[in-house]
């Protein structure tokens, strides 16, 4: 699964010129934290009670009003429709979230930049326009949307995670920023992300890493590590993640939250820092999605977004218009459970709720069988090739900008595959044909099995300690395969049963390695479990419905359809 990878791009001389650039940041960043919002200094933990582990939810609700509290744990969903209304204004919900997206970010560090005061004029102005013309610039209007920071921004920094990048001032907003601001949102944070951008981890040189807000020892994921936190929060209506190996759904698993990735091309691109500026990365695509509390909020997003003609305006964005797909009943429904990849079996928590799953889902109608993994390590590998194909070179070429240290996480993703290795164009051509034949392969079993999803964990475990994830088995081989995938919350954490299971035999060093990292459940109070609901490719609208349907069964919730016969 590894190959070598030899760090010849940091250079201590060159780091210390930029130093000042880091520390300059930073002070921006403290500036953004208004005292209105923020916690004062007096309540704010030690980093040693940080580091030890605490509930951030439970601390910030301790600091918000009733009426804050109301709106910011709202949805999307109800609060455009009551802003709609005018039962709340644009100025009222953004303040709610100002406060508890600041507080979120001096518990967890999850905010790149936050710039409220900008955000506050965009309220005041789609205020003023609702009460000149009583109705609202769009269908996300007034709704506080968080950005993940590497998504350009007229006039801001993207940096991607790269210290060399911190005078990247982009010229243009993204086309999804564009799009987002002209539905009405209204934009005032920007979240974190690691080194790279290629680590289920959150670490980096700039503002360093993020924590997890269920339980601050962990890490949140990654790499829309800030959006999973911020989320888990409450401190964004949804945000904007992107995912090119797990990093949308490992942050909402990790995080308790719902997270979408889509199929790839049906979101623009253009305008998005990545490590792969100089060449394609379409043996493995990246894609852009949500992040945020329910699933009708997912499809909030992704509606609003696509119906806004995207491939008008992005000639690789495919003319796949949003469709309207109701919940599916529980009883029509087929799945199929992996809880065993054939390479890391999942841990004692994660198998718990996977049988859990299982039992609920058969009670309430829907017909379950077992799904056994097709060659999971093989692809696995192969899209691990496909990373770092061009032999490291995009991601190299940034870090050597600064000469700054490469964190472990991204010394290890830099070994994926053959690491340094020469991949020749013909074995290029050979990985893509490996990607091709097994969409099929996979096609073809779930027509066999007569499936509609297949659900796994999003990970071997709940969220890790902070710079040890690194096999990303169980969401990377969806996207070399690229079929959609909710990571949906399962209503279960942590509990004192989920025991490390002595008798366990590792099959192979990665699963040794992966399973150690659980050592039991007193490290991880409050870890939530996520899943992950895979379904077809292009089916995007139906994975969300089924997935919303599945979560409302696990957490003993009527669905519309019971509510209909009730």
């Amino acid at each position: 699964m590894f190959g070598e990878y030899i760090n010849n791009t940091e250079d201590p001389k060159k780091y210390e010129l930029w130093v000042p650039k880091i520390k300059a940041y930073r002070e921006r960043l403290q500036e953004g934290v208004k005292p209105e919002y923020s916690l004062p200094d007096y309540s704010l933990p030690s980093e040693e009670e940080l580091e030890r582990g605490i509930d951030a939810r439970a601390l910030a609700a301790k600091c918000l009003t009733g009426e804050e509290i109301e709106i910011t744990s709202s949805s999307a969903t109800d609060l455009v429709q009551r802003m709609a209304t005018g039962q709340l204004t644009a100025v009222e919900v953004l303040k709610a979230f100002a406060k508890t997206a600041t507080v979120a970010h001096q518990l967890t560090n999850c905010a790149m930049e936050l710039f409220i005061d900008e955000g506050m004029k965009r309220a005041e102005e789609l205020d003023a326009y609702f009460a000149e013309h009583g109705e609202t610039v769009g269908p996300l209007h007034g709704l506080p949307v968080s950005m993940k920071e590497h998504y350009a921004f007229k006039g801001k920094i993207a940096h991607a995670g790269y210290v060399g990048k911190l005078d990247n001032v982009s010229d243009e907003d993204l086309a999804i920023v564009r799009d987002l601001y002209n539905l009405g949102a209204v934009f005032y944070v920007r979240t974190t992300e690691p080194q790279m951008l290629m680590h289920l981890c959150s670490n980096n040189n700039i503002t360093g890493k993020c924590r997890n807000p269920c339980n601050t020892l962990l890490t949140p994921g990654g790499s829309s590590s800030g959006e999973g936190a911020i989320a888990a929060m409450n401190g964004s209506a949804f945000g904007i993640g992107s995912d090119i190996g797990g990093s949308i759904r490992g942050p909402a698993a990790f995080c308790g939250v719902w997270g979408l990735r889509p199929t790839t091309k049906r979101i623009s691109l253009a305008g998005v820092a990545n490590p792969y500026d100089d060449q394609s990365p379409d043996v493995v695509y990246p894609t852009l999605g949500p992040i945020g509390r329910s699933a009708d909020d997912l499809a909030l997003c992704m509606k609003a977004v696509i119906d806004q003609n995207p491939w008008e305006k992005d000639p690789l964005v495919l003319p796949i218009p949003w469709k309207d797909v109701p919940e599916p009943e529980p009883k029509k429904l087929k799945i199929a459970i992996c809880y065993d990849d054939g390479f890391v079996r999942p841990t004692p928590p994660v198998l718990r709720a996977l049988k859990t799953a299982k039992s609920k889902f058969e009670a309430a109608g829907v017909e379950v069988v077992e799904w056994k993994p097709l060659d999971v390590q093989k692809i696995v590998y192969t899209c691990y090739v496909a990373y770092n194909f061009d032999q490291n070179y995009g991601q190299k070429a940034r870090l050597a900008l600064s000469g700054e240290p490469v964190v472990h996480l991204s010394q290890k993703h830099l070994s994926f595959g053959l690491g340094d290795g020469a991949v020749s164009g013909l074995e290029v051509q050979r990985l893509v044909n490996i990607r091709d034949k097994y969409r099929c392969i996979y096609m073809d079993k779930m027509n066999e099995m007569g499936i509609d999803y297949i659900l796994t964990p999003a990970y071997v475990s709940v969220a890790a300690k902070p710079e040890t994830i690194t096999y990303w088995g169980y969401t990377c081989l969806w996207n070399i395969l690229d079929f959609p995938n909710v990571s949906f919350p399962s209503g279960l954490s942590v509990l004192l049963e989920d025991r490390v299971d002595k008798s366990f035999k590792p099959r192979n060093e990665v699963e040794e390695y992966e399973y150690s990292l659980y050592t039991g459940p007193d490290d991880f109070v409050n870890a939530p479990i996520g899943l992950q609901l895979t379904g077809r490719r292009y089916t995007d609208e139906s994975v969300i419905q089924a997935a919303k349907v599945l979560a409302e069964v696990m957490q003993d919730e009527l669905t519309v359809t019971q509510r209909a016969v009730l």
